[in-house]
Order: structure tokens, then C-alpha cells, then sequence
């Protein structure tokens, strides 16, 4: 299932971080690496899954993996050195896959600087295998009757 109206997103499937643009950020056109993004996107999904009690170690102990398989990232403006940030992450879909879609905006101006999204899907790691849909453990972590 997807949920297309943010404003709507249920309490706990939404989270943002804070952060500041380091030096070690930046390439040599002194803006932020494009690599680096990815690292503020885990930033926020770990805030995230905190949140839901369903962070990696917890994801372990449920018997699942859920690796990214598909990473977007769109961006809008650049980031600059000590530049304040404001990283959300919400979940839009989590039925058959969980996908996430983030918002990279400047902390004091609100300009939207990068849009993204990941898409993770379950693996069972006792056998390896992909699951087709999502199991109950992350249905009953998101507040939904499996």
C-alpha cells in the first residue's frame, strides 16, 4: 500500500535529524560530495526505525534483512560548508516493500536542497530468500494488524 498525502503519515512514520555540513563533506568544488548524501539518508532512517523500535538490531533478532535494493536521489541546490540541514525521512509504502522518501532542506530557510528515496524489501535469513510481501513483525512495528 502507498500513502501519497504526507500530511496524513501516521505518528511514529515520520522522522527528521539536524545536521551540520563538515568540512570532510565536501569535494573539491566545496559543496557537499554527492556520495555523502546517502550517509544522511541513513542518518534519518535509523532515527526513523529507532523511533518504531525496529532498527537493525532489532530487524536482526525479527529472522529478517532488509536490504536496499533501489536508491533515488534528485538534488535540487548544493549543500555548503557549516550549512545547517534538516534531513526528513517518511514511510510511503509498506506492503510488498517498505519505501521511504526523504527531504534534505536547509535548517533555517526551509529551500528544499535534495529529494530522495529507498526502496528495502524483507529477506528471511534463514533461508535467504526474498519475501514477497512484508512480514508481520514490521506490520506490528508500524501499528497495523497483520
Amino acid at each position: 500500500m502507498k500513502r501519497n498525502d504526507s500530511s496524513n503519515t501516521p505518528p511514529g512514520w515520520r522522522a527528521e535529524i539536524a545536521l551540520q555540513v563538515q568540512f570532510f563533506d565536501l569535494d573539491p568544488m566545496e559543496i557537499v560530495w554527492h556520495g555523502r548524501y546517502a550517509q544522511y539518508l541513513e542518518t534519518a532512517r535509523c532515527a526513523l526505525f529507532e523511533q518504531l523500535d525496529y532498527n537493525y538490531p532489532q530487524m536482526k533478532a525479527s529472522g529478517y534483512a532488509w536490504p536496499i535494493i533501489d536508491l533515488h536521489l534528485r538534488y535540487i541546490a548544493p549543500a555548503k560548508f557549516m550549512q545547517r540541514l534538516t534531513v526528513r525521512a517518511t514511510i510511503v509504502e509498506w506492503q510488498n516493500r517498505l519505501k521511504i522518501d526523504y527531504l534534505i532542506s536547509d535548517a533555517d530557510s526551509g529551500r528544499r536542497l535534495t529529494r530522495a528515496s529507498s526502496v528495502q524489501v524483507a529477506v528471511d535469513l534463514a533461508s535467504g530468500e526474498m519475501c514477497f510481501a512484508s512480514p508481520p513483525v514490521l506490520l506490528q512495528k508500524l501499528g497495523i494488524e497483520p
